[in-house]
């Protein structure tokens, strides 16, 4: 049985969940995006191909082996794309959640059913129909569960709107002993720079006590100051709208000194030196390209 333990997203990894991008199947139509930076991609006609996403993700497996990580991939599914394990299901504490994703992804859960099967069934958890919840929208932070939401009355009009106010009670309700907080996150269904889809999108720990964020992500101006007073201004390191948009925030953690990033984030990743973090660099930008990256692309299952 998999034994069950994530309480924050920066100590030594054990086992993680990376997606996969083999048999990805061909570029979508242009009514198929569920986000706008992936329609901008396929509209102008420079959507990541296959054969370019699987040596990115393999370039990751590489690191994770490195540092003698358990890594699953999920079963593979012919001409579906199964990259973004984050949003299909995600650990608190010893509890695997599994998400109310978007219906046409549901066969992305199939994919990793033998995992979930490795897991005592009093320790996997369904949220009700009306609970909308991605693991993109949970960072954990020990005592703390941070959670993206949208609160606005058109929230049924946005797909890039993933989690709910329900979804945050259910977490509440799951969780009573830990501080549970929600941040109102800004959603646009055109403009990729204005989308925070998840709220590793704008923000995320790094370490033991910093933090990369994006203050324009917030509606709320109160939520992204709770963030600086908790974590200090000073150990934060605030990204641009065009950093955001290559989503600088959206690096993996393999331990509390370990950093996978993009090769190209230039001044995160010195930022991050600077700091005495070991920056694992690999190439990742083709499958930015689908408004996701590194977090998105793993499922923690066991950290330290």
């Amino acid at each position: 049985m998999l034994e069950l333990n994530i309480n924050n997203e920066t100590s030594r990894l054990r086992a993680v969940v990376l997606g996969t991008a083999l048999h990805n199947g061909p570029t979508p139509k242009a009514t198929e995006a569920y986000d706008p930076k992936s329609l901008e991609h396929i509209l102008a006609g420079t959507y990541p191909l296959e054969e370019e996403m699987i040596n990115e993700m393999e370039a990751f497996n590489k690191v994770l082996k490195k540092y003698n990580v358990t890594v699953f991939r999920p079963e593979m599914i012919e001409n579906y794309n199964q990259i973004f394990t984050r949003d299909i299901g995600f650990v608190i504490d010893d509890i695997f959640i599994k998400s109310n994703i978007l219906p046409e992804r549901e066969r992305e859960l199939d994919a990793i059913q033998y995992i979930i099967d490795q897991i005592d069934p009093k320790k996997v958890v369904r949220p009700p129909e009306e609970v909308h919840i991605e693991g993109g929208d949970v960072i954990l932070w020990n005592n703390h569960i941070f959670i993206g939401t949208y609160k606005g009355s058109d929230y049924k009009d946005y797909i890039t709107a993933r989690t709910n106010i329900q979804g945050v009670q259910f977490i509440k309700d799951l969780f009573p002993n830990k501080i549970v907080k929600e941040v109102d996150l800004v959603k646009s269904k055109m403009e990729a720079r204005d989308n925070a889809l998840h709220l590793d999108c704008c923000f995320q720990p790094v370490g033991k006590d910093k933090g990369i964020i994006y203050k324009s992500g917030f509606r709320e101006e109160a939520d992204y100051l709770f963030l600086v007073n908790l974590f200090g201004k000073e150990n934060l390191f605030h990204i641009t709208r065009d950093e955001m948009y290559d989503m600088n925030s959206n690096v993996f953690s393999i331990d509390t000194d370990v950093v996978v990033s993009e090769k190209n984030f230039t001044r995160l990743n010195n930022w991050l030196r600077g700091n005495s973090f070991v920056v694992e660099e690999i190439p990742y930008a083709e499958i930015a390209k689908q408004e996701g990256l590194l977090r998105c692309s793993t499922l923690p299952l066991i950290r330290e």
